[in-house]
């Protein structure tokens, strides 16, 4: 009997449809199987009803075939059947079921222990129990025997023994109730010790030192957020060590192990299969060569090795990859499913190939090398270098990965010390270009090493059985024997090109993009219309290092030195040399009292001759330290009736000559005697850090203005919440922090030089106020 007939008006129940194999498992029961009935369990999602979710899937290209076959993708979704719900409440199971296969599970190598238990051993138990209930004798069961469990597995469930691995139930005495226990114990211990007041310090002292500058608002949230990512890898590392413990290469295996032994018992009235696909990837045939859903175990070592990322795997050379094409484990699954087990005698099926189809992680190297030498990657900057793998084993491997390691957290170090340029930024770049890398190596290391120096053989005679029970006409397509895959066509030819299509797409983009201008420019600003109405939007600029080329050290010593006298500027000199450090430390920890100790130097000076000193001399020099990029960015955004505001925490007389460029300035203001000598202290604190972002929040309530669609540009970490503020933020020749802060955000960077060879002509001044 053929497939097809055999599967005739059976009710075939399939979780994990949204996924890979469930996926294909759909398909080629929709395609194949065209009398199959259908029925999907498949969960709500961010507001979307599970028979929206279906009706998207039947519209991809993947169900083309069958859709065309239906009359459209509306009549292909009246044959199948939703049932919402998901794992952790399982709904109650239609009642005439012939079959049920559980494709969902948490695939993932290192998910945090108490979610690899959630779903692969208490979702398997609750639908497990209400496949029990749908298959208990009653009329609305009459002519039709207990529902068929079809169990999808992983062939890696056997763990890091060596040599031949049975289509067998798995030998080990780990008892999964009280590790099920143990393991929701421990998560919850994790989250607790998260809060303890030692832990807290730690995450509250790094936060401040980053973000301390910016306010403690902006470090506290950077604080909690170490502490959530603390609690995500603490309980992905626990079950990591859980699983190594007890002989498993992780989390992964080792609960998709005891999922099994729920199956066993939980299932054991039913008739039960269990089918271990090794590493699936993408199709060598069907739906289309190639074809394939997100990156599984091979893709990211793949697309690592063609970037020139990959210099080295721990993995032994002669040592079998396990690799079986989605479509092989799909049709295994069908004629499964075609198949009726005594209830109570499981019967097991490794869909792999490693048994009479070896491919070995050299053959695997050799095969993805020569489709890189032909087809090799172009980043804008010519073909990249591939390495060559010697495979020198994971102990010199390790060595080479932590020593990389140390260099680069000493270079981090070092960096912070280093005053902003483009040379450091650049600098900056290549470290966190290193950084990626190191931690892609390091997640490789830790992930994979337990897979590249695997010795593991899975005897597939139960699966090679059922794949010669085929009827002929069936083999073209739905055959699942690996022994004919040809490895040199499928990996150089087949899954290699589908897998890196897409991201050659986007370099292509990247580099399209490269070709139109600098990454991060805005297009020209739109002159507003004559009789416009006034625009709802702000542009705020901060001053020193983003309109001005200079710092707040460097102004005070323009206003306050001409005053002294030479013996006096001198001294001041000198003593502000030795109190340097200090304030270069108080800067990093917290911007409003640095710029107190700076300001406290003004003490004593004339207010009046500090007036005229910035109106008659400091004048030309500031504006000839202003960029010309920063002043034509002004007079665009004023061209196109945008607000604009000069928020800084510099003392007003050094903003006065940009003052007629802006409707708003805020600055500091020193604080005066009766005599009208500086006290040294200010009438305010200096707006810094999160008080910008306050004050531009309060100015667009009151005065009515969209945020969403303001702009902001300053350049240091501190004026990080500013630009958190606005909906257009620009980083502008940024310290090290913001610029790594502005490229997670994909912000624009753009380097704002000054230029000394253009006159600067102002308009009539205005107002400042303060």
């Amino acid at each position: 009997m053929r497939l097809r007939e055999a599967l005739a008006d059976r009710r075939v129940l399939v979780t994990g449809v949204t996924g890979f194999i469930g996926e294909a498992l759909l398909r080629t029961l929709l395609v194949e199987a065209p009398q199959t009935r259908p029925v999907v369990l498949v969960r709500p999602k961010a507001g979307q009803p599970a028979a929206d979710r279906v009706a998207r899937l039947l519209r991809r290209r993947t169900f083309a075939p069958a859709a065309e076959a239906a009359g459209g993708p509306e009549r292909l979704l009246e044959r199948v059947e939703v049932v919402e719900g998901d794992l952790e409440d399982v709904p109650a199971l239609p009642r005439d079921l012939d079959v049920v296969v559980h494709c969902a599970g948490e695939v993932g190598f290192a998910p945090p222990l108490q979610e690899a238990f959630a779903v692969n051993v208490v979702g398997t138990r609750h639908l497990l129990e209400r496949v029990l209930e749908a298959s208990a004798p009653g009329p609305d069961r009459e002519g039709r025997g207990p529902v068929h469990y079809v169990h999808v597995s992983t062939a890696y469930v056997g763990g890091r023994r060596r040599g031949p691995v049975p289509e067998a139930s798995v030998e080990h005495a780990v008892d999964w109730r009280a590790e099920l226990d143990a393991a929701v114990r421990l998560a919850a211990r994790i989250e607790e010790d998260s809060r303890t007041p030692e832990v807290l310090a730690r995450f509250n002292a790094e936060a401040q030192a980053l973000h301390g500058r910016a306010g403690p608002l902006t470090a506290a949230a950077d604080a909690e957020r170490r502490r959530r990512e603390w609690v995500l890898a603490e309980q992905r590392e626990a079950g990591r060590q859980r699983g190594h413990s007890l002989g498993w290469t992780d989390v992964y295996t080792f609960t998709k192990a005891l999922g099994e032994r729920v199956v066993e018992e939980v299932g054991a009235p039913l008739p039960v299969s269990v089918v271990r696909p090794s590493i699936v990837e993408s199709a060598l045939e069907h739906p289309h060569p190639g074809w394939i859903e997100g990156f599984k175990m091979a893709e990211p070592l793949i697309m690592a090795y063609g970037r020139g990322e990959l210099p080295e795997v721990p993995a032994a050379p002669d040592s079998t990859i396990d690799i079986v094409p989605v479509d092989h484990v799909v049709n295994a699954l069908v004629a499964v499913c075609a198949t009726t087990p005594e209830p109570g005698s499981p019967q097991y099926f490794h869909v792999s190939s490693g048994a009479r189809n070896p491919l070995t992680f050299r053959r695997l190297y050799e095969l993805v090398r020569e489709h890189f030498l032909a087809h090799p990657f172009d980043t804008g900057e010519g073909p990249v270098d591939l390495p060559v793998w010697d495979f020198p084993g994971a102990a010199p491997v390790e060595r080479r990965l932590a020593l990389g390691e140390r260099v680069h957290a000493t270079a981090e170090r070092a960096l912070t010390y280093v005053p902003r340029s483009e040379r450091v930024r650049g600098w900056s770049r290549d470290l966190d270009r290193l950084g990626r890398r190191l931690a892609l190596l390091r997640q490789y290391s830790d992930l994979y090493q337990p897979y590249t120096q695997s010795e593991l053989h899975f005897v597939d005679d139960a699966t090679l059985a059922l794949h010669r029970a085929l009827d002929p006409q069936d083999v073209p397509a739905l055959g699942f024997d690996t022994a004919v895959v040809d490895w040199p066509h499928y990996i150089r030819d087949v899954h290699a090109p589908s897998v890196t299509k897409p991201v050659r797409k986007q370099d292509e983009l990247r580099r399209m993009r490269a070709r139109r201008g600098p990454a991060g420019v805005r297009r020209p600003l739109v002159p507003a219309e004559p009789g416009a109405e006034p625009s709802d939007v702000l542009a705020v600029f901060d001053l020193d290092g983003t309109l001005l080329t200079a710092n707040v050290v460097e102004t005070y010593l323009w206003t306050r030195l001409p005053g002294l006298g030479t013996a006096g500027q001198a001294r001041e000199v000198l003593s502000l040399a030795r109190s340097l450090p200090s304030m270069l430390l108080t800067e990093r920890r917290d911007r409003g009292d640095f710029l107190r100790q700076v300001y406290r130097r003004y003490r004593g000076a004339d207010l009046r001759l500090l007036d005229e000193l910035a109106d008659t001399v400091l004048a030309p020099a500031l504006l000839e330290r202003a960029s010309d990029a920063a002043l034509q960015r002004v007079a665009a955004h004023r061209a196109a009736g945008h607000r604009t505001v000069l928020l800084s925490g510099a003392v007003e007389q050094l903003a006065r000559p940009l003052a007629p460029m802006f409707d708003e300035v805020v600055t500091a203001r020193l604080a005066v005697d009766a005599d009208g000598r500086a006290t040294g202290h200010l009438t305010a604190p200096p707006l810094v850090g999160e008080g910008r972002a306050a004050w531009v929040v309060r100015y667009a309530e009151v005065h009515g203005f969209d945020l969403a669609k303001s702009y902001a540009y300053a350049d240091s970490h501190s004026d990080l919440p500013l630009l958190r503020a606005v909906g257009l933020p620009t980083a502008v020749s940024p310290d090290v922090p913001l610029l790594r802060a502005a490229r997670g955000a994909g912000w624009p960077v753009e380097v704002w030089a000054a230029r000394t060879t253009l006159p600067r002509r102002l308009r009539t001044p205005r107002a400042v106020t303060a």
